[in-house]
């Protein structure tokens, strides 16, 4: 079983028609709601995007992206994708893949654990038909490599981050649009999104960029400087742009240079690592909203849409990437 409402035009088809020829799936429920929350150490209301919301089989930023790199799945189908061994791309991939009958062969690497991503590679575990796991990232690429070479199974981008993964981020933006324009919330100055593989960020700021928003996405940088950074970002925006352009004839606006800036000290030294910055923003969420987010994504960039709303003007939204609603 798929999304919800699957005849339900979405806003980057409303806005763009011919992207209606790239092929998707419907997977989530949306719009996932926007809400504000009051923090006590902030004299205005902090704006949070409910993407932990996106779907009852499991929600998180991954949804939008694999809506069109599931298209077209069929049941019996292999998959292969890859990721830490906590991985949350990796969990979703397999469970949202097994709502289309289709088996994921995951290739994880070991990395620093807590409590909620050893709960991810436990699940993962189980709703994958086949994990392997390696002692260090490089040997989970090449071995990657080598099942890409041999399994003959469709390739699942890490962190589904290519240009029709990130598809599903600029029709995240536009939805944010289209909730300002109801009046749902005011024009957000920036975005704050956790910064891994980068697909969610550079496609948000391409679709600010469609929905001629002049608001900024700033990326809270979980992995090591080397795997990311704002450049890297822009590239991957300026990328799927192009893709957009080949595939259909669409031009989308530039991104501005400015619009996406990483934050760096949101990384506590490892991937995965708990950082105390994140461990502090993690219990104010909780505590103000009930909320809980991961160690290794959401809380730190929670921590830095925190700081950021605390010293600047203008509305902040933190987008919710990580579903917890099935942990107990």
């Amino acid at each position: 079983m798929t999304g919800r409402v699957p005849d339900q035009v979405i806003p980057l088809v409303r806005r763009f028609p011919a992207l209606a020829s790239i092929p998707r799936v419907p997977l989530g429920d949306y719009p996932t709601p926007v809400e504000s929350v009051r923090f006590p150490e902030l004299d205005a209301p902090l704006w949070i995007k409910r993407d932990d919301l996106a779907s009852t089989a499991l929600g998180g930023n991954k949804v939008r992206a694999l809506e069109y790199l599931l298209a077209g799945v069929q049941p019996g189908d292999i998959l292969l994708t890859g990721g830490g061994e906590g991985s949350t791309h990796v969990l979703a991939t397999a469970v949202h893949a097994s709502r289309l009958r289709a088996r994921v062969h995951a290739v994880r690497w070991q990395h620093e654990m807590h409590a909620i991503s050893e709960d991810v590679a436990r699940r993962s575990q189980r709703e994958c038909a086949v994990v392997e796991t390696t002692s260090t990232p490089l040997g989970g690429i090449l071995r990657t490599l080598m099942r890409r070479a041999t399994l003959g199974a469709r390739w699942i981008p890490f962190g589904g981050t290519s240009p029709r993964g990130i598809l599903g981020h600029v029709n995240a933006a536009l939805e944010l649009a289209d909730q300002v324009d109801r009046g749902e919330l005011p024009l957000p100055a920036r975005v704050v999104v956790p910064l891994g593989t980068g697909g969610t960020a550079a496609g948000l700021a391409l679709g600010f960029a469609a929905a001629g928003m002049r608001t900024d996405v700033i990326g809270a940088r979980v992995v090591p400087r080397i795997a990311t950074g704002g450049a890297r970002v822009l590239l991957r925006a300026l990328a799927t742009a192009r893709w957009i352009r080949r595939t259909t004839g669409v031009d989308l606006p530039r991104v501005r240079r400015d619009a996406i800036r990483v934050v760096h000290d949101a990384y506590a030294g490892a991937y995965g690592r708990v950082s105390p910055l994140g461990a502090d923003a993690a219990a104010v969420m909780e505590s103000a909203s009930g909320m809980r987010l991961d160690a290794t994504y959401s809380a730190k960039a929670f921590a830095i849409a925190l700081r950021v709303a605390r010293a600047t003007d203008g509305v902040t939204v933190f987008w919710s990437t990580f579903d917890a609603r099935w942990l107990h």
